[in-house]
């Protein structure tokens, strides 16, 4: 319908024009079966706030959107880093933290129709084809950090690559009991980095001809302290590990405040090596695989850029190197 009206969207989908509101600007007030609904009926009406397509018809907001879970982590600082080295002077970035599937699709589901924002950059958050659809068909450019779609550019690592370039760099320093403390549950709204990791270092020590048995794999919630505690049980074994692996900084670190608990020798009795080489894994001699964190969110914002400056700019995936860093900790 040309020209849709909010008191037409209201209509079609038997609610009121204030529930209309709030399921663009405050979506998570509204119940799923409504919001759904109502955003069905936006979509087929094409209906577009009036404030909104003032903005569209004066070519912008100057506002990108940055869409992320868990953004009080290290390698998301670290990451955003970046974004804001190029963004900063042309663009105003607002962030979105995601800590629920449901808080993710909101933001999917509205953030296109609303139009406050010039494009998007979405952080290792996967989602499905209907959203997918909606940015499509609204016009809202988006890039994708650490997970792809055909419809989007990326910037993504191999996590399973790192995973191997670990295990065989262990055993050739002779490594023959490795193991690995990483998470055992990861939310439905986020990509499994821990598990891709983990399969890449077990098929690597598998074509060493060695086994990950089951005791040396310690699962549990990501963080610090969990880490320490899984080391510990890993410490406790009839045989424990000579290395252990994390897949990431911040559970190594909790590996290494076990290690010293212990009174074991780091690398001597014990090998740790992380993943991400956030900036403390500098500072505290950390064995770690890099990943270019602030180069991914500057060529991130490097593709959204280009795609603001000219729409017929072709989708673009690109998978940045990985770099295993030898510390004194391995």
């Amino acid at each position: 319908m040309p020209d849709a009206t909010i008191y037409d969207v209201a209509k079609r989908a038997g609610v009121s024009i204030t529930t209309v509101s709030r399921v663009l600007n405050a979506p998570d007030r509204v119940n799923i079966s409504t919001r759904s609904r109502v955003l069905d009926v936006i979509d087929e009406l094409n209906f577009v706030p009036k404030a909104e397509a003032a903005a569209r018809a004066r070519k912008g907001t100057r506002r990108i959107g940055v869409l992320a879970p868990f953004i009080t982590y290290p390698s998301f600082v670290q990451r955003l880093r970046g974004v804001a080295t190029l963004a900063d002077s042309a663009y105003e970035l607002v962030i979105y933290n995601v800590d629920s599937s449901a808080r993710r699709d909101s933001y999917l589901a509205t953030l296109p129709v609303t139009r406050r924002l010039d494009g998007l950059l979405v952080m290792a958050l996967p989602f499905g084809e209907t959203a997918a659809q909606r940015l499509v068909s609204n016009a809202m450019d988006a890039v994708l950090i650490e997970c792809s779609h055909p419809a989007f550019s990326s910037v993504e690592i191999d996590d399973e690559d790192g995973g191997r370039m670990v295990a065989a760099y262990l055993v050739e320093r002779g490594h023959r009991r490795c193991a690995f403390v990483g998470d055992a549950v990861v939310p439905d709204f986020a990509i499994h980095t821990s598990a891709r990791r983990l399969d890449g270092y077990k098929n690597e020590l598998r074509a060493a001809g060695l086994m990950l048995p089951p005791e040396y794999i310690a699962l549990g919630p990501n963080g610090l302290e969990t880490a320490r505690q899984l080391a510990h049980q890993l410490f406790d074994l009839p045989q424990p590990p000579t290395a252990v692996f994390a897949p990431s900084d911040t559970q190594a670190l909790g590996i290494l405040r076990a290690a010293h608990e212990r009174s074991l020798r780091v690398p001597e009795d014990v090998a740790v090596i992380g993943f991400d080489d956030v900036e403390i894994a500098d500072y505290i001699g950390l064995t770690t695989v890099r990943q270019p964190l602030e180069e991914s969110g500057r060529v991130a914002v490097e593709l959204l850029l280009a795609r603001l400056a000219d729409h017929r700019r072709p989708v673009q995936h690109v998978r940045l190197p990985l770099t295993l860093i030898q510390r004194r900790t391995a």
